[in-house]
């Protein structure tokens, strides 16, 4: 056997020159520290995504994108098709724990200050993405057709509604029209699975392709202070065989909470029928819909909530160009309005949070 696959790998090697691949990556390093731990959770969002992406093609085989069949489709999968309540399972606590992962990793590159020159492309193009994964969540929420989805994807297009000038352009295309229909069922499934994973795909390749071209970035006060050469690990075997096992991990993880929390489909939604009392968004979306909440009526001459989603608005722009306003840091200095800044932002999504899951 270990014959066979030596010769396998020889035949292989002899037309893409695997021998090239290996110096490559031979050649890779990663810095050790206190705080490596963080870096494995980059991995943990790509295996996550993979994990989406084949349970979602799987799927695909059975759904059907209407609102007429949606719902049935789906008690289809999770009652007849052979395992298809597990893979729906798997895919629906892949989605909530990929985004998990992102905010995990997109904060631990913040307080290690990893988007600094010459890094700044691959902070934007992880903040797209995030920004996207949270796409991904609300255009798949829908899908199921049912009562607490139709609702949610209601409440959630109209407060995009609010956004002055652009506002309802955008909730009619994001719709399909002025109401919640199957139009709308139609235009978000087409979002779920081909618009956004394109578009994800080719952000991520340059993401990818940018981490390994400039490495893994050290702590700051590291490259300040470092007297003594740093200690790293190779990429490969011995990065690459950590980052698996934890990957598989969290597969198990994943395959825990798909057997013993399966994902439920509720009732079939109702266009006509009232909203149900306590309608609340997906768990990434709760401290946004809470801190809403907590806004009068009015403020001045401008509604409560369009000041908010501006202020939201303008949070999302100045985080996306960290790299380009926070000067000290890209000259070795730690600027602690950024960390004091990361440190409320955690804050104040998990208390958020949790007050919006708690009323």
């Amino acid at each position: 056997m270990k014959n066979f696959l030596k010769r396998i790998y020889l035949w292989i090697d002899e037309r893409v020159k695997l021998n090239d691949l290996e110096n490559f990556l031979g050649k890779k390093y990663v810095p050790i520290h206190s705080h490596s731990v963080w870096y494995y959770f980059g991995g943990v969002s790509l295996f996550l995504f993979v994990i989406q992406v084949i349970t979602g093609i799987l799927l695909l085989f059975y759904y059907k994108a209407s609102s007429d069949l949606a719902f049935e489709s789906i008690q289809y999968i999770m009652s007849k098709v052979e395992f298809g309540w597990l893979i729906r399972s798997i895919h629906g606590w892949a989605a909530n724990l990929f985004i998990l992962s992102v905010f995990i990793h997109m904060f631990s590159v913040l307080f290690e200050r990893a988007y600094r020159k010459p890094r700044e492309i691959t902070w934007v193009t992880g903040i797209i993405m995030f920004f996207m994964a949270l796409g991904f969540g609300f255009s798949g929420y829908l899908l199921p057709w049912n009562e607490l989805a139709f609702f949610a994807t209601k409440v959630g297009s109209d407060i995009v509604g609010a956004v002055p000038l652009i506002g309802e352009p955008l909730k009619i295309f994001m719709r399909g029209g002025d109401d919640v229909t199957g139009a709308t069922l139609s235009r978000l499934f087409g979002f779920h699975v081909a618009l956004f994973p394109g578009i994800f795909t080719v952000l991520l390749v340059i993401h990818l392709l940018l981490v390994q071209r400039q490495g893994m970035s050290e702590p700051l006060e590291l490259e300040v202070e470092q007297k003594t050469e740093q200690k790293r690990m190779p990429f490969f075997p011995n990065f690459m065989m950590r980052d698996l096992l934890l990957w598989l991990i969290v597969l198990n993880l994943l395959a825990i909470l798909a057997v013993f929390f399966p994902a439920e489909l509720g009732i079939k939604a109702d266009p006509f029928a009232s909203a149900p009392a306590g309608i609340k968004p997906e768990w990434y979306f709760l401290f946004m819909f809470q801190t809403l909440k907590y806004f009068p009526g009015h403020i001045w001459f401008i509604e409560g909530e369009v000041l908010g989603i501006l202020l939201f608005g303008v949070a999302g722009i100045l985080w996306l160009l960290i790299p380009f306003w926070d000067v000290k840091s890209s000259k070795g200095k730690r600027n602690r309005i950024i960390t004091y800044s990361g440190i409320f932002a955690v804050i104040y999504i998990i208390v958020l949070t949790i007050l919006g899951w708690a009323s």
